[in-house]
């Protein structure tokens, strides 16, 4: 199957596509032919696209989904350092939702945005569980607690905070889910991929960022996360199919409250050589 179309009107046999392909394959244009990827190289390609979006012509198409194809407008996604600096700056975890729904078709968007995330060989590994059944988060927030009573008079480092939320549950606060309408599921498949734990943590990440501009609150589960790599109940409500494992979850929905200024961080640490 042809792995790349060349327009022979636009190219200009610039050299940009051979150059940036991460896998080598596209043989470069002379002056009697255009770019190409030979048929026994074709099996290499990841069709990351990188040939694709920086032809300067626009004269290259990867044969991958060639009709969803996007053409940035003049200025698009163009975004200056000070105004992405403040948005990430001002991101914050939230831990009280409105009770009212995410639209599905607005989680789709996001998760759209998160699977453009850098991934090994881009290997695109993320995949997603969203839970927006009160009764199922509750069920997932009711075996993590189960997990942390397991905790009690042992030596895991948790033991000592496991009375204080359990007490908390059981006098009906929600402590652990934080009563989101959403909860968000990263699973991997269980084949021995050496990236893919940390390429679903960074598309979760992808998703925690983009969801702000969307109106949308998130909070790292961690507890939630902790249990369910040790808790077979938790693994059993959380639904993982079988022969994937999983990675990680997030709560979000709507927050309840505004941000309104920027707090203080600790100073970089960096060391330079």
């Amino acid at each position: 199957m042809t792995t790349i179309f060349v327009d022979n009107d636009l190219c200009t046999r610039c050299g940009v596509c051979s150059r940036v392909c991460p896998m080598g394959i596209v043989d470069p244009a002379d002056e009697n032919t255009l770019p190409r990827v030979d048929d026994n190289k074709a099996g290499y390609c990841i069709r990351c696209g990188h040939c694709e979006v920086t032809c300067p012509s626009q004269a290259l198409l990867l044969n991958f989904r060639p009709d969803e194809r996007i053409v940035l407008p003049e200025g698009g996604g163009q975004l200056s350092a000070d105004g992405l600096g403040m948005y990430l700056k001002k991101r914050r975890s939230a831990r009280h939702f409105r009770k009212d729904p995410v639209p599905e078709e607005t989680i789709m968007e996001v998760l759209e945005v998160a699977q453009y995330a850098a991934s090994g060989g881009n290997g695109q590994p993320a995949h997603w569980l969203v839970v927006s059944d009160p009764e199922e988060i509750k069920k997932i927030g009711q075996a993590t607690i189960d997990w942390m009573k397991t905790l009690l008079n042992t030596s895991h480092p948790m033991s000592g905070f496991a009375p204080t939320f359990i007490n908390a549950w059981e006098a009906g606060n929600d402590v652990i889910c934080r009563n989101a309408p959403h909860l968000l599921i990263a699973h991997i498949a269980d084949d021995g991929n050496p990236t893919a734990f940390v390429d679903a943590i960074i598309a979760m990440t992808h998703f925690d960022i983009a969801a702000p501009a969307s109106g949308i609150g998130t909070c790292w589960a961690g507890i939630m996360s902790i249990a369910a790599e040790l808790y077979p109940p938790l693994q059993e409500a959380l639904g993982i199919p079988k022969g994937h494992k999983f990675v990680y979850a997030m709560m979000f929905g709507y927050p309840q409250y505004t941000i309104h200024s920027i707090p203080r961080r600790n100073p970089v640490q960096v060391t330079w050589r």
